[in-house]
């Protein structure tokens, strides 16, 4: 089908643009000048109008697509989910020579990301955008399960007795909970035999990397297909919800973002956080247009050493790492759109509504799959298939979100550079770091 797409491209070209009038240096650069974003939101678009003028015969074409997206999404998780964590884990265990560093390092993206997902599930909830929501969603073919819903029950289930059986089934709190302590034990075992496994790995989490950015790019077919099927079978109705959904998250972040570090950055590290996040303007900013925060990073050193007056003993240890597996955005956002697209299935009578154990299944898998978040744009995509498997829906829900994705992917990545941000300055005046330029009273 991609195949079919790109040689109907070429025979468009070719019809308006004889051979030889576009040097093809010049065909590149045009590409690149639209880029990624630009691309899914032409690929949303012409879904959405080819959904509307063509109706349901459409569905013939934007059906297999949308199905052979979701299907390459599913493929790389599991590899993606081990070795990424496995690695970072692993990388952890690493640096654990810098001790108390490494341990602050460690509570303070798991407070803070837990704080995040507990804003989000608290917004989703008051807010309900999903119920009595029209989304013209495929029905649920299988319920979440219901034995074992105790939140004791549920922690005992992160403790895989057949781990391969784990992936291959896609349970993946035990194959998170297995790759943690995996990623843990390699730096305990001696450097002859540890170190070629924890390159091994390495070397798959970079091929899965490799895999998962030539999916991403295949992203704006996807949102054809998704979009376009959506729109043939039910019009633009399923999109006014989707307003609702991108408000909930957008004021979950802006919580967490304006509030919640603020007060860490003031009463923790004594940081007046005014002065922090002028300091830190360029990266988020940065952050905000590139959707990245692994290719923010050289500019959030940059400022957290030039401009807050953190060390570099302190800034290349914590930034680095929280590049890698702090994503407060991340992991907030996947909270809200997992329970969002759980409240349209359960208030059309699907299931019961998520009770707290299952809600709490939500909470640890984005906490713990947002470790494993790649910092670039659209990874939030594929941890949010762990999430949307962890409590038994389907990834048809992903296809309606990428409409509004795109701007709460730059609203989210911009959330994660800023925690990150927040982190260094924290940890650098609990350390006792003398250059600070942002502290509070100065």
């Amino acid at each position: 089908m991609f195949l079919t797409l790109a040689g109907a491209s070429v025979a468009v070209n070719s019809a308006v643009f004889p051979a030889g009038t576009i040097p093809a240096q010049e065909e590149g650069a045009i590409v690149r000048k639209i880029g990624l974003t630009g691309w899914i939101f032409i690929g949303i678009l012409l879904g959405a109008a080819c959904g509307h003028l063509i109706g349901k015969p459409l569905l013939a074409v934007s059906q297999p697509m949308g199905t052979v997206f979701l299907t390459l999404l599913k493929m790389v998780i599991v590899p993606l989910i081990l070795s990424s964590i496995i690695t970072g884990v692993a990388g952890i265990g690493d640096t654990g020579r810098l001790g108390r560093m490494g341990a602050k390092t460690l509570v303070y993206y798991l407070t803070t990301s837990l704080l995040a997902i507990l804003t989000g599930l608290m917004i989703v909830n008051l807010v309900k955008p999903g119920v009595g929501a029209e989304l013209g969603l495929a029905p649920l073919k299988e319920e979440i399960a219901a034995e074992g819903t105790g939140v004791l029950d549920i922690l005992l289930r992160m403790i895989p007795e057949n781990p391969v059986q784990a992936a291959a089934e896609g349970r993946m709190l035990p194959l998170i909970f297995f790759a943690i302590i995996f990623g843990v034990f390699i730096t305990r075992v001696e450097n002859e035999t540890g170190r070629p496994v924890q390159s091994f790995i390495a070397g798959v989490f970079e091929v899965m990397m490799k895999m998962t950015r030539f999916i991403i790019h295949l992203t704006p077919f996807g949102a054809f297909g998704l979009v376009g099927s959506i729109v043939a079978r039910t019009g633009f109705a399923p999109f006014i919800p989707l307003g609702k959904y991108a408000a909930c998250v957008v004021a979950a972040l802006a919580i967490h973002g304006c509030l919640t570090l603020p007060l860490l950055l003031r009463f923790v590290g004594g940081i007046n956080p005014v002065k922090h996040i002028k300091a830190m303007a360029p990266a988020l900013m940065t952050a905000f247009s590139t959707a990245s925060s692994s290719a923010t990073l050289p500019l959030t050193m940059e400022c957290a050493e030039a401009r807050a007056g953190v060390s570099n003993r302190t800034s290349s240890f914590v930034l680095p790492l929280g590049a890698t597996v702090n994503m407060d955005g991340t992991a907030l956002y996947e909270c809200v759109a997992v329970m969002f697209i759980a409240q349209y299935y359960f208030s059309h009578g699907q299931h019961d509504p998520l009770t707290l154990a299952q809600q709490t299944v939500v909470v640890l898998t984005a906490l713990l799959a947002s470790i494993g978040a790649a910092g670039i744009p659209l990874a939030g995509l594929v941890m949010m298939s762990v999430c949307l498997h962890a409590v038994g829906l389907p990834l048809a829900g992903i296809g309606l979100i990428l409409a509004v994705d795109q701007v709460l992917d730059m609203c989210r990545t911009t959330i994660n550079v800023w925690s990150d941000s927040c982190g260094t300055v924290i940890i650098a005046s609990t350390e006792g770091e003398t250059g600070i330029k942002v502290r509070a009273g100065r």
